[in-house]
């Protein structure tokens, strides 16, 4: 009876032949990969032990199409008044090569303001990062480069703010893939379509996916207002010779984020002289001198760089000028 069982194993192992070397995908076994089989018996008859095989049945695996596509970006993204872009990834799921078109959809409902969509790239360097000077965009009903089994791609949404949208407010972008193969309900077929002459078949994403990508408005304003006060040579503040104005220019930056390369800047009026040493940063002394501070005086006006500011922060500069007497 062992003996019996022993062959009975020998025989099964010895008859399948099944995908030893067929890679496993997320999609499952490779599209156009030949599953074979041969049943064999063995006998026992007046000449001997025997063998004898049955045709050789062959099936061809067809061709999954599926596809998934994720947001990449931590949280919203933010634009201002000038461009933003949208990370996302699409994921072959399928168990074949395939491309795929893409469409980025900028009228999401209860968007607080619709971007324009200038263009869809994708990662060619891999590095996740959008290089104009590298990435390649797509044309317009351009398909994406043939993805593998199991392939991830890079893509970047290009969107331009409109005018008019106000800080905090919200946008999403919903970015569309779809096999080029087809797609349809799951199970949908479309024969000779897949790799090898197999047919294509729509996986359980139907062969498209589809998610959302947001922006936040980061709008960010720089408001300026200029006082002056007084001081006449009698302890006044009346305007006469030989007073003394003080001007103070307030900088306020509203919204969120913050601007780069601020300088306040303030020409010294006609009928006045500035006061040597009268220049002040936040009621913080500056030298007159173009050096490592922040301010300068020249015979233009007076300068004071305030550098990179964040929105909900004011800064101050004051200086004084000497109302000219007669023979200034």
């Amino acid at each position: 009876m062992t003996y019996a069982i022993t062959r009975i194993t020998a025989v099964i192992l010895a008859a399948s032949g099944v995908l030893c070397a067929a890679p496993v995908l997320a999609g499952g076994v490779a599209a156009g990969t030949l599953i074979e089989n041969t049943a064999s018996a063995t006998f026992t008859s007046g000449s001997g032990l025997q063998t004898v095989d049955s045709n050789t049945v062959s099936l061809q695996v067809d061709e999954l199409l599926d596809v998934t596509v994720a947001s990449q970006d931590a949280g919203s993204v933010a634009i201002a008044a000038g461009s933003a872009v949208l990370t996302f990834e699409i994921t072959n799921i399928g168990n074949g090569p395939e491309a795929f078109k893409l469409t980025a959809d900028p009228l999401v409902t209860g968007n607080d303001f619709d971007v324009t969509i200038t263009g869809i790239a994708y990662d060619v360097d891999g590095n996740g990062e959008y290089d104009p000077a590298i990435d390649r965009l797509l044309a317009d009903a351009e398909a994406t480069p043939v993805l593998d089994a199991d392939g991830t791609l890079t893509i970047f949404v290009l969107a331009d703010a409109p005018a008019g949208a106000t800080d905090a407010q919200l946008s999403k972008v919903n970015l569309l893939a779809k096999a080029v193969t087809g797609t349809g309900t799951p199970g949908t077929v479309f024969s000779g379509a897949g790799v090898d002459g197999s047919d294509a078949v729509a996986g359980t994403t139907s062969a498209d996916a589809e998610t959302d990508g947001q922006l936040i408005a980061r709008i960010v304003a720089v408001a300026l207002s200029k006082s002056a006060s007084v001081l006449d040579p009698f302890g006044g503040d009346e305007v006469l010779p030989g007073a003394v104005v003080t001007y103070t220019i307030t900088a306020t930056v509203t919204g969120s984020g913050d601007v780069a390369d601020l300088i306040v800047s303030d020409i010294i009026p006609a009928g006045t002289t500035y006061q040597s040493g009268s220049l002040a940063l936040d009621l913080a002394a500056l030298t007159d001198a173009a050096d490592a501070d922040a301010g300068a005086v020249s015979s233009a006006g007076i300068g004071v760089s305030l550098g990179t500011v964040a929105a909900g922060t004011a800064h101050s500069v004051r200086f004084n000028v000497t109302v000219d007497s007669a023979g200034n």
